[in-house]
């Protein structure tokens, strides 16, 4: 309100002030805004002073004539607004007849014809108002004192122009009022307004002048420029009939509009009350001049209002400035209201919500946020209060009663909060029911995967461990093979087997112990381990957990992983494993954890000593075409929507696929490429039309069962085949034309509108090896085996790699021979191991030679070069010594190997063989190229009775001790020329 009262609106606008200040008061007004020690002056020269009257605030200008005496139903309308109070006010009337004994209050006109012009930077001063003004100009300001002693206190007041160089929108009150400070002489006489008013001077306070409306006066020329005196006109409102209507009631609309106004504005009903009690009579003029007065008009609205003489155009633009302050009051009401509204509703819900909680908490409906929160912990935790540790049972009641003590809008409430909720959610001896049923075992792993007869095993043995104990304890297996030989199927495939809840996740490149111990609860976002979190996910303490890619565990700043798997896979230590953020012991003795890597070797030594390690080799390709026939492509052909009999995949379709597309160990790129093939072939038989929909099947019975012809439907279909038959490529027709890659019917339907004509309607679509490319694309592999008879110094050995085993052929030749020029060059991407491997070749096989023929000088004087082919690829490892010493001697001595042969094993310099790993893939790599003849190392003969027998079968396997074996066998006298 003080913001409202000392703006310079309100200040232009201010009527009910009181009468003159005393100038002791000055100093104690120092301090407020100059509006409030004006009224604060006013105030106190009104209660001492003889001279004025308790409450005067408007002359009377009746002793010159110009003003008419209003009519009476006007002046009892106005005095209607403001319904003064009935106390006091006989004294109130006596002070506004006295008014008149204040001042000359009637001025003759002819004793101010010149007079001190003074500029109003904000707003015109009206007839019968008090406006304070600040003059900085010293020398106007002592020409006022000088005048008012002279009793000369009139002066002219008169709107500033505003400045067409200042930016109005930029220009603030402080730079205005510095601005006409600095106008003096002819600058400021073009800024005024020409019509102002008579001002009586009634208060000069230090540099502020109160002044007093009297007339309207009218500048006609400058007489002085300092101060700036001007000669004026008095001027008079033009005579009007006080009795015409529209006059009235224009004068009534004004007057009821202030009325509304009144409503919603109450320093305008302060304005008005204190108007009607001390302004005597009111008329016309007067009205209007107090409706722009008190209006928050632009002040060149108001100028208009004071210039205009024509007292019904002045009450008209009147009731327009006050039509908008109406409006505006409504608008800001409205806004008030709204906001109001909102608050209000807002603060209600607020207290109807917290007395419903009060009131439901007194009648025991409802409880408060604790106590709701303990009875659902203790609701969770009650079905396995019985099978729960008394440890666990003890930190539980612990956190429970540090709940209840502490403030729900505590950070350590939603700690304790969020710790019980864990503790309360895990399963505590909460164990599934297992099936030690050792055949439906059986049938499942049956189902699922083909082969893998030792896995398969191992698993009923624990079982069948299982049955006869009655429990069964917590194992660690880990399949260890190549990607994708369905490792993380065979986990699957046992939980469900065994009748437990199933839980992956993968170890692979973590690096946060966190992640397995679980945060300390102190720490923000903290959360338990991954096997808490299982526990809480699968609800059973006795689950399969899946730790898949255990050997890339990653290893950072956070901590060592491995390391912290180690108690929780150690049988005889995660009976008792800790979380760190549960703190208590968790008995993980009864969870079967399987594990799954690639690559042993690159699991840590602690760890896989803790685990059962059972080798998945891969799939030779026998075994991929049972799997394709019976798993791959009934899911595929599922997942397309295609129908058994719209489609057929040869045997011979499948063998190239295995042979020249999918050669690795495992079948997922074979699964990939047979997706790729049922894909083109829904597209080919979306393209002809072919629709699988139950729906459309459902109609067309429901058709066909109308009528023995065919449906309207059909001869569409039939329509639609005929076009996507003309667009069938040329290659498809030629393939056709040889092996029917597609079966066809003929139909017959007329050649007139209702007739069937022939046609041939695509019934069956054929994959064979002849258009597999049209599918598949080009062949990705081509025969590893690159010689049918091996010439001389080129000899087959067997390697491993992480995709199962492969042949790989060692060559050398003679670079060149001389006296003392023996020596040996290297090359294939050799790995250091393969590089001594061939250093020792090379001493072994200088030593044989010596003892057979030690005449022959070769190794002496001949410069020899060892290549293994695909140089790109990097190889290394302990078992092609042997073959690296048969490729030396085949061509030392010029003499083949034996054909359809190949060796794998590792040489000492005393030509012991060494054992090797990976049997079976090697001996899978042998049977995909061929090879009749293979020669392992006698210790391993134990790893290739293991095998099945269809790997086995057609091989012709020798195991031998010492080199001199190999070499009977190499180069025998029985070897084919």
């Amino acid at each position: 309100m003080l913001k409202v009262l000392s703006s310079p609106c309100v200040r232009g606008r201010l009527h009910c002030l009181s009468a003159k200040p005393s100038i002791g008061a000055v100093n104690a007004d120092e301090g407020r805004s100059p509006l409030l020690r004006v009224l604060g002056t006013l105030r106190r020269q009104r209660n001492g002073s003889p001279v004025f009257g308790r409450k005067v605030f408007f002359c009377s200008e009746r002793g010159d004539g110009s003003d008419p005496p209003a009519d009476a139903k006007v002046a009892e309308e106005a005095e209607a607004i403001a319904t003064p109070s009935a106390e006091g006010g006989g004294s109130e009337e006596a002070d506004s007849k006295a008014s008149s004994a204040i001042v000359s209050m009637n001025p003759r006109p002819e004793d101010y014809m010149s007079v001190i012009a003074l500029p109003l930077p904000h707003r015109p001063l009206f007839p019968g108002f008090y406006m304070p003004i600040y003059v900085k100009d010293s020398k106007l300001l002592a020409a006022l004192v000088e005048n008012r002693k002279r009793s000369v206190a009139y002066a002219g007041a008169f709107l500033l122009k505003d400045d067409p160089e200042a930016d109005s929108n930029v220009a603030s009150g402080s730079e205005v009022d510095k601005s006409v400070y600095d106008l003096k002489g002819k600058e400021l006489f073009k800024r005024l307004h020409e019509v102002g008013t008579l001002a009586q001077i009634t208060s000069i306070q230090g540099d502020q002048v109160v002044l007093i409306g009297h007339r309207r006066l009218r500048i006609t020329e400058m007489v002085d420029e300092e101060p700036l005196t001007v000669k004026v006109d008095h001027l008079k409102e033009k005579p009007f009939d006080k009795e015409d209507d529209v006059i009235k009631a224009t004068a009534f609309e004004v007057i009821s509009t202030l009325r509304d106004v009144l409503k919603t504005s109450s320093l305008w009903r302060d304005h008005v009350q204190t108007y009607t009690q001390h302004i005597g009579e009111f008329n016309y003029p007067r009205l209007a001049d107090f409706g722009a007065a008190i209006s928050g008009a632009n002040k060149l609205l108001c100028q208009q209002v004071l210039e205009e003489l024509d007292v019904y155009k002045r009450l008209k633009l009147t009731l327009e400035l006050v039509k908008k302050e109406m409006e505006i009051s409504k608008i800001q009401e409205s806004i008030a209201k709204a906001i109001e509204e909102k608050v209000s509703g807002e603060q209600r819900r607020y207290l109807l919500n917290e007395q419903l909680k009060a009131i439901k908490k007194e009648l025991g409906m409802e409880t408060d946020d604790k106590t709701a929160l303990t009875a659902k912990f203790r609701e969770r935790l009650e079905p396995n209060k019985d099978k729960c540790p008394p440890h666990v049972l003890q930190v539980i009641e612990e956190e429970l009663t540090k709940l209840q003590l502490l403030e729900a809008s505590s950070s350590e409430f939603n700690v304790t909060r969020n710790y019980l909720d864990w503790l309360t959610s895990l399963p505590w001896g909460n164990y599934s029911a297992e099936n030690f049923d050792v055949h439906h075992a059986q049938k499942i792993l049956d189902e699922d995967h083909y082969g893998l007869s030792d896995v398969k095993e191992r698993i009923l043995e624990f079982i069948a461990v299982g049955k006869l104990r009655g429990i069964s304890q917590g194992k660690i297996i880990c399949l260890s093979g190549p990607p994708g030989v369905g490792k993380t199927s065979i986990g699957r495939s046992i939980a469900r087997a065994l009748n437990r809840k199933f839980y992956r996740f993968s170890v692979g490149g973590l690096a946060d112990v966190a992640e397995i111990k679980g945060h300390r609860r102190t720490y923000v976002g903290a959360m338990p381990g991954k096997m808490v979190q299982c526990l809480k996910s699968v609800g059973t303490a006795n689950p399969l957990v899946l730790i898949d890619e255990i050997d890339k565990l990653g290893r950072g700043h956070a901590g060592d992983p491995a390391s912290a798997l180690l108690e929780l896979l150690d049988p005889e230590q995660n009976i008792n494993f800790l979380d760190h953020y549960l703190d208590v012991p968790i008995d993980l003795s009864k969870v079967l954890f399987v594990c799954t890597a690639n690559v042993i070797e690159m699991i840590p030594n602690p760890l896989l000593d803790r685990m059962e390690v059972i080798a998945l080799a891969g799939y030779i390709t026998d075994e991929k075409m049972h799997i394709a026939r019976d798993y791959l492509e009934k899911t595929t052909r599922e997942a397309c929507g295609i129908k058994p009999e719209q489609v057929e995949v040869t045997d011979a379709a499948l063998l190239s696929l295995i042979e020249n597309y999918c050669r690795e160990a495992g079948v997922r790129n074979l699964q990939k490429h047979i997706e790729k093939i049922y894909r083109k072939i829904a597209l080919q038989l979306v393209r002809q039309g072919v629709s699988n929909d139950p729906e459309d099947s459902s109609d067309n019975k429901d058709s066909k069962k109308s009528g023995d012809g065919p449906t309207e439907k059909d001869t569409d279909a039939s329509t639609s085949i005929v076009h996507a038959n003309e667009i069938i490529s040329e290659e498809t027709c030629d393939a056709t034309t040889h092996d029917p890659a597609v079966e066809s019917v003929d139909n017959k339907r007329t050649s007139n509108a209702g007739e069937a004509v022939s046609s041939d309607i695509v019934d069956k679509v054929m994959v064979d090896a002849s258009n597999l490319s049209d599918f598949v694309g080009k062949p990705v592999f081509h025969a590893e085996r690159i010689y049918d008879q091996t010439p001389i110094g080129v000899v087959m050995g067997l390697a491993w790699t992480a995709m199962g085993g492969s042949t790989l052929y060692i060559e050398t030749t003679l670079v060149e021979q001389g006296e003392g020029k023996g020596a040996l060059h290297l090359t294939g991407q050799l790995g250091d191991v393969m590089k001594e491997s061939a250093q020792i070749a090379h001493t072994v096989s200088r030593k044989i030679v010596l003892e057979k023929e030690p005449e022959n000088q070769f190794f002496a004087n001949s410069k020899l070069h060892l290549h293994v082919p695909a140089g790109a690829t990097p190889k290394d490892g302990p078992s092609a010594g042997c073959t690296m010493i048969t490729s030396m001697l085949s061509l030392a001595m010029n003499k083949p190997v034996k054909k359809d042969l190949a060796m794998t094993g590792e040489v000492t310099l005393t030509g012991r063989i060494l054992p090797i790993g990976g049997v079976k893939e090697k001996t899978i790599a042998a049977r995909r190229s061929d090879v009749k003849t293979i020669i392992f190392p006698s210790a391993n003969r134990r790893d290739f009775d293991e095998l099945a027998a269809h790997v086995k079968e057609g091989l012709d396997v020798h195991f031998v001790d010492n080199y001199n074996q190999i070499n009977d066998l190499a180069f025998g006298s029985d070897q084919a020329n």
